[in-house]
This record gives structure tokens, sequence and C-alpha cells, in this order.
């Protein structure tokens, strides 16, 4: 008889079960942005703040309780660049676009490139983490989607233009970190690239 896997390494433990979670909030933040009103507004960032708090917690489970898998690893990084894709693609496909559609473009590209880039290197034997600079991008993006998702006026505050502003921050720092990432796959990978 074999003996039961530990809950821990197992595909289905808390931590990959959240990224899940994760995942199935895109088809309801899509939905929620079809309809563009102060309601369906709101309650999409709100839909997008849940997404965010719920990748620091499956994060820390994974970290703190040993809970890391291979389909975690390969499932979070696809959550995020799921729900980010998905959000900037709704907001540049509104009737009243909230971001240019060729920035959403080079954003998605960006994520593409990096991700591909990361899989080269990991046939090759080499692990490419996020960085600092990738952190830095990813903390700007959460909040330009929250302003870009909010964009109506709530307690005096222009959330679109704020949202603007730091959209534009985390694409700089997103491009200046795949040069980042291109330069460490390069020098430990030479022959990946």
């Amino acid at each position: 008889m074999a003996a039961a896997r530990p809950l821990a390494a197992s595909p289905l433990n808390a931590a990959n079960l959240i990224t899940g979670f994760r995942i199935a909030l895109v088809p309801l933040l899509i939905y929620l942005l079809v309809e563009d009103t102060p309601r369906s507004s709101l309650l999409a960032g709100l839909t997008f703040f849940v997404a965010c708090l719920s990748d620091f917690f499956d994060g820390y489970l994974a970290r703190r309780h040993g809970l890391g898998t291979d389909v975690g690893k390969f499932l979070d990084p696809l959550a995020d660049k799921l729900l980010v894709v998905s959000a900037l693609i709704m907001l540049a496909a509104m009737e009243d676009p909230r971001v240019p559609a060729w920035l959403v473009a080079a954003i998605a590209g960006r994520e593409l490139a990096v991700t591909a880039l990361r899989i080269v290197a990991l046939q090759r034997g080499v692990v490419i983490e996020a960085d600092q600079l990738g952190k830095y991008k990813t903390i700007y993006q959460m909040f330009a989607l929250h302003g870009l998702l909010l964009h109506y006026p709530f307690a005096g505050v222009d959330f679109q233009s704020a949202g603007t502003c730091f959209l534009w921050v985390s694409a700089a720092l997103g491009f200046w970190s795949a040069g980042v990432y291109y330069w460490r796959v390069m020098r430990l990978a030479p022959a990946a690239v």
C-alpha cells in the first residue's frame, strides 16, 4: 500500500487553492467591466483588491508553511498575468478608453517575453526569479489598475489621473526590468538566447 502524500506536497494545498480562486476572479472582473457605471467600477476595483490580497496570502502560505509546489510556481504568475492583462484589455476596449491600446499591447508583450525568457532559461537549468525592480513594477501596476478600474471621482479623488500616472511608471519599470532579466539570462545561460 502506497503511503499518502503529505498535504503540503499536494498540488491541492491551501496556497494553490487561493491561486485558483484568483484565476476564477478573472471572468467576474471582465463581467463587471462590461457595464461602465460607478457601481460596476467600484465592484471591479473591489474584485481586483481581493485578487491582490489573495496573491499576498498564497505567497505567504507557500513560503511560511512550505506549501510551494511546481504547480504553484506555474499557476501563481499565470494568475497574475491573466488578471492584469484582462483588466488592461477591458479598459482599452471601453467606449471611452482609459488606457491606450498600444500601451496594453506593449505591456502584454513584455509579460509574454519575460515569461518566455524564464522558460528558456529554466530549460537550461537557470531559475530567473523576480528581482526588486520587477516587484516595484508589480506594486505600481496594482496601484495603476485600482485607479483605472475605479476611474470615477470618489471622495474628491481623481482616480483616472492617478491610475494613469502609476501605469506609466509601472510600464517604464517593466521595460527596464525586462532588460535586466535579459542581461541576467545572457550572463547565466548564454546558450539560452
